[in-house]
């Protein structure tokens, strides 16, 4: 993305739970920067804290059992750690907006669609009951939600799964943010129902122009969408790179059996679906060295002993956390 300026920069970000049983290292060391107009993908495997290290940015996690530290977040030159409660609220939905995984528990279900739709309008636009209304008409008409008017006065219940889910990018689009997160949109919806909401957000970031991280497990929506993809494992970025790049040559052990995980219904390979031997770390245990060692076939003494950071391996603005060249099985 040269010539794009940077939106969202965040340096070391460390989240972690506190538990009777201790602390949960859910968030270790993120740092990943995102332009203007980027999409970006963000995917592992459940509980690697892709959703975590988002809601981290967005201030949206209880304080305690959480506690969020980074040496830097900002946010079109903002520094978000410094913002007080009131001035993050001002942001959230207005310059920056999150599309949850489950709209079933994110709609309130005693209130109409049409009030929680206009909330967000009145609140960062001021805007009248009449104008709000109307705005939030024409978000659903633009959604793809057909006779508008009447869904307004509908509560969650009434509608079907992929409806509502429209209805949470409709609010989330409500107020033309610059970052729109997508944490697992389409999760719960059917296959036709998630490609035509992928499709939607699709046309949505190219008409307004935002920048867009679509979090998920899913590596197939994420090769049509994305202009780069994070891969997490246990808390850290272990990948990071162009997505054509990244399905072409991964080069971390953890996201070449993730793509070797995936079916192909071209009938281009015959090679049997790998699984990944295994379990992830004990997040109560803070990993010595690299955390997927354990699970992975290239591993020597020093990825025990040695954390690896992200470092670029490639003039493509190819980053990789891993000691071990794949192709050679000799140390970087």
């Amino acid at each position: 993305m040269d010539g794009k300026n940077i939106i969202l920069d965040i340096r070391n970000l460390r989240t972690q739970f506190k538990t009777y049983e201790g602390r949960v290292h859910a968030v270790n060391g993120v740092t990943y920067s995102i332009h203007e107009g980027e999409t970006v993908g963000i995917v592992g495997e459940s509980g690697c804290g892709k959703s975590v290290s988002m809601l981290s940015v967005l201030r949206l996690l209880p304080s305690p059992p959480a506690h969020i530290e980074a040496d830097s977040i900002k946010f079109m030159g903002k520094e978000l750690t410094l913002l007080s409660k009131n001035e993050m609220r001002k942001i959230r939905g207005r310059e920056m907006a999150m599309i949850f995984q489950d709209p079933m528990t994110s709609l309130n279900p005693v209130l109409t669609i049409g009030y929680q739709l206009c909330e967000p309008l009145k609140f960062h636009f001021g805007m009248s009951k009449q104008k709000a209304r109307a705005r939030a008409e024409e978000l659903l008409r633009w959604v793809g939600i057909p006779a508008p008017e009447k869904r307004l006065d509908d509560y969650p219940h009434q509608l079907s799964g992929g409806m509502r889910q429209r209805v949470m990018i409709a609010i989330g689009l409500s107020c033309n943010p610059s970052l729109l997160i997508a944490d697992e949109p389409t999760t719960a919806l059917d296959v036709t129902i998630q490609a035509q909401l992928v499709d939607l957000v699709k046309r949505m970031r190219n008409e307004l122009g935002m920048a867009l991280i679509w979090i998920t497990h899913d590596l197939g929506v994420i090769a049509s969408l994305a202009n780069r993809v994070l891969v997490m494992y246990a808390g850290f970025v272990v990948e990071d790179a162009p997505v054509k790049e990244l399905y072409a040559t991964p080069q971390h052990p953890y996201t070449t059996a993730l793509l070797r995980s995936l079916p192909h219904l071209d009938g281009s390979s015959d090679q049997e679906l790998e699984i990944i031997k295994g379990f992830p770390p004990d997040l109560l245990n803070f990993p010595r060295g690299c955390p997927f060692a354990p699970r992975c076939k290239y591993a020597n003494t020093k990825c025990i002993q040695d954390r690896p950071e992200l470092a670029e391996i490639s003039p493509h603005h190819h980053h990789v956390a891993c000691w071990v060249d794949m192709k050679t099985g000799e140390l970087r």
